[in-house]
């Protein structure tokens, strides 16, 4: 009697009709939509090794042609949306509409889907008709910059000034939100050129609204965007603020103090602080000191020091203080920035709730050296001096 291991040998030796042969499976060719999101990684694959968009570059083929098929996408708007959830540069200015009730919903109808409404789904017959929709404001959407030849050499300006230190990428803050400010969203720098005057943004068929502004930004690579301020502060939450012009900023400085008469109003404080913190790591740091401006009395600034981040979370001692004139306050932190800049402290604060920041004023530096130097910006004579850390000395500048 035969085994069953013979049995089966029996079995697949006879086959004439090949049924029991196994053929490797064939891979399915890929669809459209796969080959369109293929291209489109390997245009983010670029941006992130080269930080930049590819350029047409006719010394690179692989380059000239990632540049083409991006330009080809930027003016197809159906494959515009379809690869919209991969767009994590922005690269292809989709601007996103604000949905808050569901009326934005059913007013937003780009495929057409409900376009035909044959079965009635929109027909009432026990209900009020509907009121007229309002208008909905327009959305801003980038566009070809018309004057741009205007505006490309003060972007190579600031690309130059970052380039050689006169300027840094910071992080986002709204209250740095202003006309004639440079911010970076997703890799692109761009001017917040103008912001309108408020007007009353109306969305939805109740005729409800709120109060927001138009701007004019001027990106970069040579196009334009009216969106809403709050549109730019939302897109501008992972984004960063470019600071002014070191060497602006001191000229500005000692003019705004220059002139200085009876008929001046005291704006504000200079004031120079020394933690009271019991944490090893900050009792262990010797010449740590906060510099900063109050508009208001400096005791009334302090008092809820021990709470908030940016006096690292515990009481504050008084070291110095001083009245000033005509001071702008961002023009006096970019400038204490840039001449203690490498004496900044860096380390990580944890508020009450555990979010974590990264206080920035806080510097090394004797306080008879701060005093020194916050005496130079006073008179304006700063801009013929700088810190040297090294040897613990203000010099002049060569």
């Amino acid at each position: 009697m035969k085994d069953k291991e013979s049995i089966l040998k029996e079995i697949f030796e006879n086959d004439p009709l090949g049924l029991l042969t196994v053929k490797p499976k064939k891979s399915a060719a890929r669809t459209s939509d796969e080959r369109l999101a293929s291209s489109f990684d390997e245009i983010n694959d670029f941006i992130e090794k080269n930080e930049r968009e590819p350029k047409p570059n006719v010394n690179n083929i692989s380059e000239y042609l990632l540049y083409s098929t991006l330009k080809g996408l930027r003016e197809n708007e159906e494959k515009m949306i379809a690869l919209e959830t991969l767009d994590k540069y922005g690269l292809l200015n989709i601007e996103k509409k604000e949905i808050n009730s569901l009326d934005d919903i059913l007013g937003d109808d780009s495929l057409d889907i409900l376009g035909d409404d044959a079965e009635g789904l929109f027909t009432f017959k026990h209900t009020p008709k509907e009121l007229e929709r309002a208008k909905a404001d327009f959305v801003g959407k980038r566009v070809k910059c018309k004057d741009f030849h205007d505006y490309e050499h003060l972007f190579k300006e600031v690309q130059d000034d970052l380039a050689l230190g006169k300027r840094k990428l910071v992080g986002f803050k709204e209250s740095n939100i202003r006309e004639g400010n440079y911010y970076v969203h997703n890799g692109v720098l761009f001017l917040l050129e103008k912001i309108e005057s408020k007007s009353k943004v109306i969305y939805g068929q109740t005729g409800r609204g709120r109060m927001d502004s138009r701007t004019r930004c001027i990106f970069e690579n040579g196009t334009e965007s009216n969106i809403l301020t709050q549109s730019v502060i939302r897109y501008l939450q992972n984004g960063k603020s470019v600071t002014q012009n070191a060497d602006k900023v001191i000229e500005d400085f000692a003019e705004s103090f220059s002139g200085v008469t009876k008929e001046d109003k005291e704006t504000g404080h200079i004031y120079v602080l020394k933690s009271q913190s019991e944490k090893e790591e900050i009792v262990s740091l010797k010449n740590l000191y906060k510099i900063g401006y109050s508009s208001t009395s400096v005791q009334e600034r302090i008092k809820n020091a021990k709470n908030e981040p940016t006096y690292l979370m515990a009481p504050v001692k008084i070291e110095s203080s001083w009245m000033c004139y005509n001071m702008n306050a961002r023009n006096f932190e970019s400038l204490i920035h840039q001449f203690f800049g490498r004496t900044c402290l860096e380390v990580d604060v944890f508020d009450n709730e555990g979010k974590r920041h990264n206080p920035r004023e806080w510097f090394i530096v004797p306080i008879e050296i701060i005093e020194q130097a916050i005496l130079l910006i006073i008179s304006g004579e700063v801009v013929n001096f700088k810190y040297d850390s090294a040897n613990g000395v203000i010099v002049n500048r060569e």
